[in-house]
């Protein structure tokens, strides 16, 4: 299918309006590093031009999107992500004029938001926004403050778990809608069950869980334009351990099975529960294909995804080219295929294979001898994962299909784990 068989189509969108500038300074981001390419220093005046058109998204580009971005969908609900960077460097006053540009070009659809932070700059105002205009919140936290403030420090070197619990009490008093992401690195992997509990304590209801794997620049052959690890590439000291994920998730898994299915709502268990159920996974990782969550950064420079931010990923402009004509295009839909069609064969004959298609194909840094492709660093975490959850996956797919609630299966396995 190619961009000239329809006018409209669904696909997603991220907007980075700040583009990689942020408040704080995590080790681990894979976003700060883009501040080298997004700013090529042709000439010292130049490279200065461009760095300060980089800082946030122009009026007429945030107008030019939103209404570009609502024409291009066939759907009736349109949803804006937010997120950076820090998106709320971009001030108040710029979401306040995106929400009238969204009212104006609504066109009797409904318009909604999803916002994604560091958390340490909201306050009254910004809570109250977001109430006001039903943002849904997504707040970064990494579990306890041990764990969390290590590397999530602010620009100063200051530790900022206090600030988000504080901004987290704001969403609740405001009555914000809000969930959060929490990364997994070298210093939580092993600490699913105590991550799981302080994230509830802190009263997040829909969470969602993050590996971070990633390579040391040194090992990145970035003069292709290309994200092409070496093939001996190293990966950063603070990435996630190749088991550790499936151990983190798996305890996570343990805890929330016991009181609170169907209270609490973990992404990538909703969505390996919707492929049990036989509907298409919720999580692009484990989906068939990419391509359909794209990048805008805040120039109107589209890019085929939020870890493909590369100049071979890059896609055109959005005030030169129509935005449905770049999500669509060839390029885009050859980015998509890949994650098929590059599959190692051992991944092609895994028995769990269609839980995930070989994940993120940006975690594929695995050689295997004999193996035209690489394998998923993550695979044996996936596979734990998988095989682990499998028995009371099933048990909630029966009880779904029976019309009952996937909650119903919770004294079942209290009985089980009696009985083990």
């Amino acid at each position: 299918m190619t961009a000239s068989n329809f006018q409209k189509s669904r696909f997603h969108m991220m907007a980075k309006p700040t583009s990689y500038h942020c408040n704080l300074k995590c080790d681990y981001c894979f976003y700060l590093e883009k501040e080298e390419m997004l700013t090529p220093s042709l000439d010292q005046s130049k490279a200065a031009e461009q760095s300060k058109a980089a800082e946030q998204m122009s009026d007429g580009m945030l107008k030019r999107y939103i209404r570009d971005y609502i024409r291009s969908q066939d759907s009736d609900e349109i949803d804006f992500a937010w997120q950076g960077g820090e998106p709320t460097l971009a001030g108040l006053d710029f979401y306040r004029n995106a929400v009238k540009y969204q009212k104006f070009y609504a066109d009797g659809k409904t318009v909604t938001n999803s916002f994604q932070t560091n958390a340490v700059a909201i306050n009254r105002q910004w809570a109250q926004f977001f109430a006001e205009n039903n943002f849904l919140i997504g707040v970064s936290v990494d579990g306890a403050a041990e764990v969390h403030d290590k590397y999530r420090i602010s620009v100063n070197g200051k530790p900022t778990f206090e600030r988000v619990k504080r901004a987290i009490e704001l969403l609740k008093e405001y009555k914000v809608s809000f969930n959060t992401l929490t990364v997994i690195n070298d210093q939580n992997w092993n600490k699913g069950k105590e991550t799981y509990q302080v994230l509830k304590a802190l009263g997040s209801v829909h969470l969602q869980f993050i590996p971070i794997v990633e390579v040391e620049q040194s090992c990145q052959q970035t003069n292709t334009g290309h994200y092409s690890p070496a093939a001996d590439a190293k990966l950063t000291h603070f990435s996630v351990p190749a088991d550790g994920y499936g151990q983190f998730m798996t305890e996570v898994f343990d805890e929330w099975i016991k009181d609170d299915i169907g209270s609490i709502f973990v992404r990538m268990f909703d969505s390996v529960l919707a492929t049990w159920m036989g509907y298409p996974a919720s999580v692009c990782v484990q989906a068939r294909e990419c391509g359909q969550a794209m990048v805008i950064e805040s120039n109107g420079d589209l890019y085929s995804c939020d870890h493909y931010v590369y100049p071979a990923n890059k896609l055109g402009n959005i005030s030169k080219t129509n935005i449905t004509k770049l999500a669509t295009s060839k390029q885009q839909q050859r980015f998509g295929h890949a994650k098929y069609s590059k599959l190692t064969s051992q991944c092609q004959q895994c028995e769990v294979q269609a839980l995930c298609y070989g994940g993120c194909p940006k975690h594929r840094i695995t050689a295997i001898e004999g193996e035209k492709h690489k394998q998923n660093y993550l695979c044996n975490s996936y596979k734990k994962i998988f095989k682990h959850t499998a028995p009371a996956m099933h048990l909630m797919t029966q009880e779904i299909q029976r019309g009952g609630l996937a909650a119903d299966v919770m004294p079942i396995l209290s009985n089980m784990r009696k009985t083990n």
